[in-house]
Formats: C-alpha cells, sequence, structure tokens
C-alpha cells in the first residue's frame, strides 16, 4: 500500500510539473496554467480572477475549489457605484522556484493564484466603505516541500487620478503536502476612505495581487 501511495504521490506531482512545464515554455501566464490544471486535473472551468456575488470567507473558498464561473457583484449602494476591485495584472499569480533555476518548470518549489474576488460598499458622509474578498489556491511544484506556505499579498486604494491612497499588506497561509498538492485560501478585509470633492466612487479601485518581490521568484 506504501508502495502504491508513493507511486500515485509522484505521479500527481509529475502531473503538476508538466503542466508547469508546457505554460512556462510557451510563454503564457496564469489563465493559462489555471485552465490546464483546471480542466483536467481538477475538472474545473478556466475562468480566472472571476468576481463572485458573496464577500464571505466560506463562499470565496468554495468558489476557488469549485472554480465555477459567475460574474454578479454584491453591492448595498448598487454594485456599479462602488469602487472597482481587480486583481493586479502583475500580482495575480506568483511562483518560487529553486535557487539559481527561474523560470525552469522542473525547478518550481510553489505557485500562487488568486482566482476569485468579491466586494461590496457602503457610502455615508462622504466616506466609501469597501468590504472586499478574494480566494485562490497554491499548487506545490516538482521541487516543493509539504508544509505551510506564506506568501505575502499587497491590497492598494487608487484615487481617480490613480495615485494610492492607502495600502494594506498581509499574507495567505496554505498547508500543501505530496498527497495534497493543491491547497486553498480565502480572505475577506474591510477598507475605509474619504471622497475627494467633485468624486464618484466608481472613480477609485481597490488592487489587491501577490508581493512579487520575494527570493527567486517569477
Amino acid at each position: 500500500m506504501n508502495i502504491l501511495k508513493s507511486a500515485a504521490a509522484r505521479r500527481s506531482l509529475q502531473v503538476i510539473a508538466s503542466g508547469l512545464m508546457v505554460t512556462l515554455v510557451a510563454g503564457c501566464g496564469m489563465s493559462s496554467l489555471t485552465s490546464g490544471i483546471g480542466g483536467g486535473m481538477l475538472g474545473g472551468s478556466s475562468s480566472s480572477n472571476t468576481e463572485i456575488a458573496s464577500v464571505s470567507e466560506d463562499q470565496l473558498l468554495t468558489a476557488a475549489k469549485a472554480d465555477y464561473n459567475t460574474t454578479a457583484s454584491a453591492g448595498i449602494d448598487a454594485a456599479h457605484n462602488c469602487p472597482r476591485f481587480i486583481v493586479s495584472p502583475t500580482g495575480n499569480h506568483v511562483t518560487i522556484y529553486e535557487q539559481g533555476r527561474i523560470g525552469d518548470a522542473l525547478a518550481v518549489m510553489h505557485r500562487g493564484e488568486i482566482t476569485k474576488t468579491a466586494r461590496e460598499c457602503y457610502i455615508e458622509n462622504g466616506r466609501v466603505t469597501v468590504k472586499y474578498g478574494f480566494s485562490g489556491r497554491v499548487l506545490l511544484g516538482p521541487r516543493g516541500q509539504a508544509g505551510t506556505i506564506r506568501l505575502p499579498v499587497n491590497v492598494y486604494v487608487n484615487d481617480p487620478r490613480r495615485e494610492k491612497l492607502t495600502q494594506d499588506a498581509m499574507a495567505v497561509d496554505v498547508a500543501v503536502s505530496v498527497d495534497r498538492p493543491i491547497g486553498y485560501f480565502s480572505v475577506v478585509r474591510t477598507v475605509s476612505f474619504p471622497l475627494q470633492e467633485g468624486t464618484r466612487p466608481a472613480e477609485y479601485e481597490v488592487l489587491v495581487g501577490f508581493d512579487r518581490n520575494l527570493p527567486n521568484a517569477g
């Protein structure tokens, strides 16, 4: 049984390694990797960065695991009048490699992906409060080690001129192992800021993304 279990675990990691290699060699981004693993190994859809309609950690976690595609957004004062909540184009994923082997699919330690978002807002007395959430997954690579992986995440609020108003730093912790090489995370937070004179809430944006200033990140 132990021999069969070890063989199955090795095959699981080989599948992930193959998917990572194809994606990196082809020069593709996150959506291609998500499509390859989600559509093949997990049986999910190829959607990425999809906004869902409930701002709760449980709902976001369920969405990340199911990888279903919904585009409705939650809102109190009508979603269209809320600040946009988007995943940074440069921070939607991060891949950590063995030292000196960045870009080598066979040297991947682990990879983090943000795949789902949700937000709602409250507007009162010239101040906007945004309740936002995001979720995703961490994949163990062929050179990864079992344990808890911590990946830092940054959140920014930009004004209508795309100047930074405020920022928040946090981290997601995900447990992975050879038997369970894919782990999931979800986060829900709240940010509040004053409306500048002559501006509307919809002109602001909240961005979330992995901090890519990490050793051996690619």
